[in-house]
């Protein structure tokens, strides 16, 4: 049960800190492989299956500016779970103090 606590904790850690870098590449991704036209200046038509993805597009895009929140705060966050980690194993070895 530990163990499924921990995971989810590191996944909702990695999907904050990397989430917009990954809404940036599949943007992008999706755009050039499309032929579609993608920046920061508009929102431009971009029929995917029949569907236009336009304006889903640009929102991943701009949302990639996030990143200057999420990365710094992600690393921070991941650095002070790591010494936690460490802290808590050391004193798991360490046994009870008499």
């Amino acid at each position: 049960m530990r163990r499924r606590w921990l995971l989810l904790a590191v996944l909702a850690w990695a999907l904050f800190t990397f989430g917009p870098l990954l809404g940036v590449l599949l943007s992008s991704w999706v755009a050039g492989a499309n032929g579609c036209r993608l920046d920061e200046a508009g929102t431009y038509p971009c029929v995917v299956a029949g569907v236009d993805v336009g304006g889903l597009l640009s929102t991943l895009f701009v949302l990639g500016w996030l990143m200057l929140v999420t990365i710094p705060v992600g690393v921070l966050v991941g650095l002070g779970g790591l010494v936690a980690w460490a802290v808590l194993l050391v004193s798991r070895r360490a046994g009870p103090r008499v």
